[in-house]
């Protein structure tokens, strides 16, 4: 390492240079970890990086095609340039001397279809000085690109593979295992976090088999092990994108010669399509028989990922962030939600309004339609399927820990509550970025409890348990006790919390 501000590491396919861009942290960015997945290689497994010459330059790869995002009023979520070659790392370290560093690699959200690990919420963390780690944030392909099921329509033709986001997810790891200690980093020592898509995405590494032995501790933020189709949902979605391109599965060879941008606008019609029925995310993983040979939750209840030390959670109003920003979400009465639950839950609605009716008054907490409504949507799509994950994992690996995230947002007049993505900057420790203040709020509170999530999530880093001296015991995750943390204008343990709202979805869920 050179001492002027600029470093040079050597990896397995060729040199590559950092900066020190903030005192006591190097980058090193847009660092190849697979070859371009464009052409005949579109749809295809990733292959490993083709070696180079001379020493390439930081800074950031074209992220992965992807439409504009639905939640672009979040500050620090601009993914910069799109292209098809996409499948780049970023590496932040303290310094590239053998130190066997803990190591966190960040698996962006985004739903499957946005987001890139080169969002400026996620760059310069203080994570890496405060904790003396390696960090590092990874693209895999998204939408169409990524998680097209070819698989039944004949997509074995033309060398197509499902899941290949997933297998991009795989590949970055294994180049983490291979290249890591080049940058300081313990290839024994690493832990795969993420959040929404990216919790999802954790929580089926947990349940896929190429990916055993890559990670040894696992953080699922609002995201679990539930989001995995199986193949004939699958194959629908991909039959609705084929269908509207003006392909059929006779002329699938095709496929590889649409402009990505028409991909993009055909994949993009029919999410707005089908999100709105059953298919929350219509272009996730799928159980292909290959890859996901099982449910990711059933393979971690068989104990797959024994031995991996697991910690996930969810904020507390998750579904807010999406809800608060629709019209058609106000000025609904009883009746509209218990609607709005039946088409999703047929003959169940009723029933969890008044269980969720009874134990939000219980507390006091408000039981406006539009409150009932985010506290189930949340639970059915982000809390209980961490609760599951937990009870999945804990049966097999006692490093097993939930946490709740309760701060709240003050932006949109505090509508937004402790919504979904709002615990991601405590995370980082990224509260500076421009504009995030707005959403996060200002002054030493939020900036203290960054400092806690911070100090949790590297205890976890380092020892696979995140008892922090500064933070209340937390005791591990057990279904007699279930100890959860709590983070918010206090941080405080709390045993089962909404139990009874819990109970309501044994059975369901």
């Amino acid at each position: 390492m050179s001492s002027s501000g600029s470093a040079v590491v050597e990896t397995s396919s060729g040199r590559v240079g950092g900066l020190q861009e903030t005192p006591g942290v190097w980058s090193f960015r847009g660092i190849p970890f697979a070859r371009p997945p464009v052409g005949e290689r579109r749809f295809g497994p990733p292959e490993p990086a083709e070696p180079w010459a001379g020493v390439r330059a930081s800074e950031f790869g074209p992220s992965a095609p992807q439409p504009e995002g639905r939640l672009k009023v979040l500050p620090g979520t601009d993914p910069g340039p799109l292209d098809e070659d996409c499948l780049y790392l970023n590496v932040w370290t303290p310094g590239t001397q053998p130190a066997k560093r803990p190591v966190l690699v960040w698996i962006h959200g985004g739903g499957f279809t946005t987001g890139a690990g080169s969002r400026p919420m996620y760059t310069e963390s203080p994570l890496v000085t405060r904790g003396d780690v390696v960090l590092v944030t990874i693209n895999y392909r998204l939408g169409a690109l990524g998680f097209l099921h070819l698989g039944e329509l004949g997509g074995e033709r033309m060398g197509a593979v499902s899941n290949v986001g997933l297998l991009d997810q795989i590949a970055a790891l294994r180049w983490v295992r291979d290249n890591i200690a080049a940058f300081g980093g313990d290839p024994a020592n690493v832990t795969i976090f993420g959040e929404s898509a990216g919790g999802m995405s954790v929580g089926t590494l947990l349940g896929t088999p190429a990916a055993y032995g890559l990670f040894a501790r696992a953080i699922a933020q609002s995201g679990a092990a539930h989001n995995a189709h199986d193949s004939g949902t699958a194959t629908r979605v991909a039959s609705a994108v084929l269908g509207e391109l003006g392909l059929g599965p006779e002329s699938l060879d095709k496929l590889r010669e649409v402009p990505w941008a028409d991909l993009l606008a055909a994949q993009q019609r029919v999410v707005d399509r089908l999100s709105n029925s059953a298919f929350l995310l219509p272009l996730q993983p799928v159980v292909d028989g290959r890859v996901l040979s099982e449910p990711p939750l059933e393979a971690v209840r068989g104990g797959l990922a024994r031995g991996v030390s697991l910690l996930t959670g969810t904020t507390r109003d998750e579904w807010k962030l999406f809800a608060a920003l629709d019209p058609r979400n106000h000025g609904m009465d009883v009746a509209a939600v218990e609607r709005r639950l039946e088409r999703g839950l047929p003959g169940r609605g009723a029933a969890l309004l008044e269980t969720y009716h009874a134990a939000r008054s219980a507390r006091g907490d408000s039981v406006e339609p539009f409150e009932l409504l985010n506290a189930i949507t949340t639970d059915r799509i982000f809390r209980i399927p961490a609760v599951r994950l937990a009870e999945a994992q804990s049966a097999h690996q006692s490093d097993t820990y939930t946490y709740l995230f309760d701060w709240e947002s003050p932006a949109i007049g505090g509508r937004l509550g402790s919504c979904h993505a709002l615990e991601v900057p405590f995370v980082f420790g990224t509260l500076h970025k421009p504009g995030m203040d707005a959403f996060v709020g200002k002054g030493p509170e939020p900036a203290a409890l960054a400092e806690h999530l911070m100090d949790a999530w590297l205890a976890f880093a380092r020892s696979g348990q995140p008892a922090h001296p500064t933070l209340p015991e937390w005791a591990a995750y057990e279904p007699g006790r279930r100890a959860t943390l709590r983070f918010g204008r206090e941080v405080r343990r709390d045993d089962d919390p909404m139990a009874a709202e819990r109970r309501a979805w044994d059975g369901l869920l």
